[in-house]
């Protein structure tokens, strides 16, 4: 069986070259070939070796994911769904901006972390991605728009690991990939424009600080632990002080010295003035001195049988105030790729649900429960990106 060399970050890559008996400078031949130049057959390496052209077929190859669908946006967005195997696909979203392109890359068919305002999450978890499945995305887009945009330059200037998939509970697939994304043999991009989006594992967090430190976004959605349990479940095993406890120790690795802090606004939920009090008082006085962070405020885009609502602009705008007023630089995401579905929270891609959450979900709503009740809010204590 021959294996998948977008499995291999660079020294993985020169471990498998010395393994068939070449030196290390033919793997970062290879490495640009592959990732730089979008190469995906051996005899289009013309300064290879005639001999290892001719061996490596028979050892390795360059296998992509199969493309399932396009969608474009009337807005630029392009959102793919690409095949991951038996029976389950992933969707990667491609944002266009004047000053960049973003990459928005998926970890896992689907999630087992089960956020009750993220369409992923209802349909449950199936498997994590290989490094490979994680870098082709990334592979396909960039050489994709290339040939689309007619550019020999680099069209893709920013990766997040915001797709499908809670990226630190795939972490041994996650950081070979971070580290073929910053190869400077490779997509050459900087640490700051690489992020990893994470709801909260906070082993994997100080994991990431000392094995690939790029930005870091955290999922955060309420300003205390009674309100996270209902909308972030696995803030039961980290609740919001040891999560911001680990984003302190994150910061002196960081590429940028913030976190950023993701909100999604939900209608009478999360979105009251006494959340966004909370909310400062708890950014601001965590561990004595408060976390260096900015705050991303998104508003909710709604799927079916969510059972939950978009704040309304107004309410956005003005909880948006109250934190800016109170020192917290605070701005609101636009939303890109609504008409086909590409927004943050959206993503469903086509899983094979193993864990039941469809069925769970299902048994929630014919019981008559809500998955999120609004949480009074709580007395103030001292306890307590700009990512694309």
């Amino acid at each position: 069986m021959t294996v998948n060399l977008l499995d291999f970050d660079l020294e993985g890559l020169a471990a498998f070259c010395e393994k068939l008996g070449e030196k290390r400078f033919r793997a970062v031949q290879l490495f640009r070939w592959i990732h730089q130049k979008g190469a995906s057959r051996f005899d289009e390496m013309t300064d290879l070796a005639r001999s290892l052209r001719e061996k490596l077929p028979s050892v390795c190859s360059i296998t992509p994911l199969p493309v399932l669908s396009r969608q474009d946006s009337a807005d630029g967005t392009i959102k793919w769904l690409f095949d991951v195997g038996d029976g389950n696909a992933v969707e990667t979203v491609f944002i266009p901006e004047d000053d960049r392109g973003t990459l928005c890359v998926s970890s896992q068919a689907g999630c087992a972390v089960g956020c009750r305002f993220c369409s992923t999450g209802h349909q449950g978890f199936s498997r994590n991605l290989t490094t490979g499945e994680i870098l082709a995305q990334l592979w396909y887009a960039e050489h994709y728009l290339r040939q689309h945009l007619n550019s020999k330059e680099r069209v893709i200037t920013n990766v997040v690991m915001m797709g499908m998939g809670e990226p630190l509970q795939n972490y041994g697939a996650l950081v070979p990939a971070l580290r073929v994304m910053l190869d400077d043999h490779a997509y050459g991009l900087s640490r700051r424009r690489v992020t990893v989006s994470t709801s909260g594992v906070v082993p994997m967090i100080d994991r990431l600080a000392k094995d690939c430190p790029v930005a870091l976004a955290v999922s955060l959605h309420a300003p205390n632990d009674a309100l996270r349990d209902g909308l972030v479940p696995l803030n039961r095993k980290y609740p919001i002080a040891e999560l911001l406890d680990a984003c302190l120790r994150y910061l002196p690795a960081a590429p940028r010295d913030f976190i950023t802090f993701e909100y999604c606004m939900l209608d009478g939920v999360n979105d009251q003035p006494e959340h966004a009090q909370q909310l400062l008082a708890l950014l601001r006085g965590h561990g004595g001195t408060g976390v260096p962070c900015k705050l991303n405020l998104i508003p909710f885009n709604p799927f079916p049988d969510s059972g939950l609502k978009c704040s309304p602009r107004s309410t956005v705008l003005r909880f948006g105030q109250m934190l800016n007023e109170g020192g917290i630089v605070t701005t609101v995401r636009k939303t890109r790729g609504d008409d086909i579905d590409a927004a943050c929270g959206q993503l469903a891609g086509d899983v094979l649900d193993r864990t039941q959450a469809a069925r769970r979900m299902a048994q929630l709503r014919a019981a008559g429960a809500h998955p999120v009740k609004v949480v009074p809010s709580l007395p103030q204590t001292t306890h307590q990106e700009d990512s694309a």
